[in-house]
């Protein structure tokens, strides 16, 4: 009996390219290919889809200049992915697609469409889930209506930022004293957000953001420890949670290159919090991942105050898997081996259409 084929996409066309690539190099090697065969596909930040020929081109980015091209077929018939080599094709049956993908047309339910189109099952949540989890806005109009307590935010829009700053500028100042947080409504990683102390640093932080989105949150500093939470199930399963893991940024905060580039941010599980915020937390990210309509993984990030309160930050549907990822770091400090957690995701993800 031949074994279950995975297809793995990793790369992408977002601004998170990199860290895709780096989050499924460490999934690819936790697979069990004694029990699944992989059929591993990059696509390129041009959009390209190429097949990668095995785990060392994923690592040392030589996929990209591979000349097999790929394709997933939507037909619900074939169920596959077609590989293009000059004038040839070959159909290959994939049994489940693995997205470790994050951001733009990864995490924000486009591909998911696609999947669901074509009824092949996929690990994570689907195209609803994705979509609004990965736009700030729609995720704190839900958070808002749950009455979870989440930072208070300005909206703009690139037009506004394009038009007449000016304005934009004082309409923030007039709600909100510095200093603030301009964020992307719809970027990950950190990828376009900074902290603005003054109006210049505002300025230039929408001008950044801008060229990311062209929907801007710009929200009110909470001054408190920045915790995360990994959750894992839906459909048949019940929702659980991890514990709680912090964040010791070696920076002003946890942007981009402090996640991934700067040897002296940390990350430690199982801290100690003020009151019963552990408890809230565990709770609350089930809560809003429930209410997300969300399945298979996410990682929900919060603040905790000094006295205790949460509040509640934002929520990732395909959080990253790197070396340093907080998310297969919960469930190891739990137990659950990196290895393991794939196989579970894998599994939650082969149950998708018999499950919803």
């Amino acid at each position: 009996m031949s074994k279950p084929v995975i297809a793995v996409l990793f790369g992408g066309q977002s601004s998170e390219h990199i860290v895709s690539c780096m989050s499924a190099a460490n999934v690819i090697e936790r697979i069990n290919t004694e029990k699944y065969q992989l059929l591993l596909i990059g696509i390129t930040q041009e959009g390209k889809w190429l097949k990668a020929e095995d785990l060392k081109s994923v690592k040392d980015g030589s996929w990209q200049y591979g000349r097999v091209r790929a394709a997933i077929s939507p037909d619900a018939q074939e169920k596959c992915v077609l590989l293009m080599d000059g004038g040839q094709m070959e159909k290959v049956k994939i049994d489940l697609v693995f997205p470790v993908l994050h951001g733009l047309y990864g995490e924000d339910g486009t591909i998911q469409g696609l999947l669901e189109m074509a009824q092949i099952p996929y690990v994570g949540c689907g195209v609803l889930a994705s979509a609004v989890s990965m736009d700030k806005w729609y995720t704190k109009m839900i958070a808002g209506h749950l009455g979870i307590c989440q930072a208070a935010f300005e909206p703009v829009w690139r037009r506004q930022v394009e038009g007449n700053i000016d304005e934009v500028l004082e309409r923030i100042e007039n709600r909100f004293s510095y200093p603030v947080f301009v964020k992307p409504s719809n970027a990950g990683s950190s990828r376009g957000v900074s902290k603005a102390e003054n109006r210049e640093q505002l300025k230039e932080g929408l001008l950044e953001a801008a060229r990311h989105d062209r929907k801007i949150l710009v929200e009110e500093m909470i001054v408190g420890r920045e915790v995360e939470c990994a959750v894992f199930g839906g459909g048949k399963e019940s929702v659980i949670a991890s514990g709680v893991g912090e964040i010791l940024a070696a920076a002003d905060f946890y942007d981009f290159d402090a996640k991934y580039f700067n040897a002296e941010s940390r990350t430690v599980t199982d801290p100690e919090l003020p009151g019963n915020a552990t408890e809230t937390i565990r709770e609350t990210a089930v809560k809003i991942f429930e209410a997300v309509d969300g399945y298979g993984l996410a990682r929900v990030d919060f603040f905790v105050k000094a006295d205790g309160q949460v509040v509640f930050n934002e929520i990732n549907t395909m959080p990253g898997f790197t070396a340093i990822s907080m998310y297969p770091m919960l469930w190891g400090a739990r137990g659950i081996s990196k290895e393991e957690l794939v196989e579970r995701l894998i599994r939650h993800g082969m149950e998708r259409f018999q499950a919803l």
